[in-house]
């Protein structure tokens, strides 16, 4: 399968302790490498904008993370504050609490009402539906659910769950998302070959904090 890894991935570090110097890493490897974005902590949002002007790399940042149980109009509160330091893609954890009590009317009730601040300003949404988590039905849910508004991608996991991303759940995205609807794979994509997994299942996006280590993988399985 012929691609370019590097326009797939998302460079990630949201780990509770991280640094400025951190981040900064980030994005210089990102420009370096030419990733599509970095997803970072909502607080080092202004400073990444600053540091990759004039590079293509785009600001990503979340909201509600990584349990996604905020209120939502302290999740639009973070989307608005993000946007305004400089933030292009929000990736927002959805109420897992909510699904799992059936509360479908919450849901579509906190997607309307954060897309709003997101579209207003022309920028990209991700859902994180936490995939490991749900069942099957659960997840085609979802997809019903979230493919009646104007998200950009539905993600699979925030990492900091028991479960990240899977063939099994990326392959069901995408039969039951249309596709004018992305898919963002994040959690536990540590090789190579796991990546283009993914990649061939039906995701669009990769969320990685090892990266740099992909594209060494990448470059030497195509010598």
């Amino acid at each position: 399968m012929s691609l370019n890894l590097a326009s797939y991935i998302d460079h990630t570090i949201l780990k509770q302790t991280t640094t400025v110097a951190e981040v900064d890493k980030v994005c210089v490897e990102a420009s370096m490498s030419g990733f599509v974005s970095v997803c970072i902590p909502p607080r080092y949002v202004a400073g990444a904008k600053k540091l990759l002007d004039g590079s293509k790399v785009k600001v990503a940042t979340v909201i509600g993370f990584p349990l996604g149980y905020n209120a939502t109009d302290v999740k639009v509160r973070e989307i608005e504050e993000a946007v305004a330091a400089g933030a292009d893609e929000l990736d927002m954890v959805i109420d897992l609490c909510a699904l799992k009590s059936g509360d479908w009317g919450h849901l579509q009730r906190e997607i309307e009402a954060c897309l709003q601040p997101v579209k207003a300003a022309d920028k990209i949404l991700k859902v994180i539906v936490e995939s490991g988590m749900l069942t099957d039905s659960e997840l085609i849910s979802c997809c019903q659910l979230y493919a009646q508004h104007e998200i950009d991608y539905m993600k699979t996991s925030t990492g900091f769950s028991g479960t990240g991303a899977t063939v099994h759940a990326v392959s069901m995205m995408r039969e039951f998302l249309p596709g004018n609807i992305g898919i963002k794979a994040s959690g536990g994509i540590r090789t190579y070959d796991f990546a283009l997994e993914l990649i061939e299942a039906g995701a669009s996006r990769l969320g990685c904090s090892s990266s740099v280590q992909l594209i060494k993988e990448y470059k030497a399985a195509l010598k």
